[in-house]
């Protein structure tokens, strides 16, 4: 996980900080000076572009880091905010800037975790191209489940995942419980898990 890389570069120099439901851990445009992780919750990142409308980027689980482009920005360009009560990680950037430069193995390791992090995030936003909102649920369902047990642990709330995945909440609720009534998913308490995956 990022969350040891962090440790390893700056241990002993992180704050810990706690969120109660609905709290800003920062406003988009706040001055930047914190890579942060989460503990325990989870913490929702949305953009506000001009036109008024906002764009969930991620919501950040346990163990999950977030905001590491505020290494090289002066500002933060989203607004975090916690969905629950939460507890995240705060590390100085500045910090981990000069223990990325004194350990070069470590950098790449922070370096490659990162890289992963990337092409996880690009494919979710690849699913906003897939037209059927049914179809694009199910995609990221697949992404999301233990590849094995074809199995996603539902740990946030889906009015979160619907806005990750840029549709209307009542279309997400409405197509779900199509899936579920068409025999692609079963549900049980938290978790969903995929029956098929073709022909929806």
């Amino acid at each position: 996980m990022l969350t040891n890389i962090l440790d390893k570069l700056v241990s002993g120099s992180a704050e810990t900080r706690e969120l109660d439901p609905h709290q800003f851990l920062f406003r988009q445009g706040d001055r930047a000076h914190y890579v942060f992780a989460v503990e325990d919750g989870h913490v929702k990142l949305t953009r506000y572009l001009s036109n008024g409308k906002s764009v969930v980027m991620l919501v950040a689980r346990a163990g999950e880091t977030f905001t590491e482009a505020a290494l090289f920005s002066g500002l933060y360009h989203c607004s975090a905010v916690a969905d629950v009560k939460s507890r995240v990680r705060a590390y100085k950037k500045k910090d981990i800037l000069e223990a990325l430069k004194s350990d070069p193995s470590l950098a790449l390791e922070y370096a490659a975790r990162l890289s992963r992090q990337v092409q996880r995030l690009r494919t979710q936003l690849e699913l906003r191209n897939i037209q059927s909102a049914g179809e694009r649920m199910l995609q990221f369902f697949l992404l999301e489940a233990h590849p094995d047990s074809l199995e996603f642990k539902v740990d946030v709330p889906l009015k979160d995942i619907a806005a990750l995945l840029g549709l209307a909440h009542e279309t997400f609720y409405r197509e779900l419980a199509r899936l579920e009534s068409e025999g692609v998913i079963t549900r049980q308490e938290a978790t969903i898990k995929i029956e098929r995956t073709g022909g929806i």
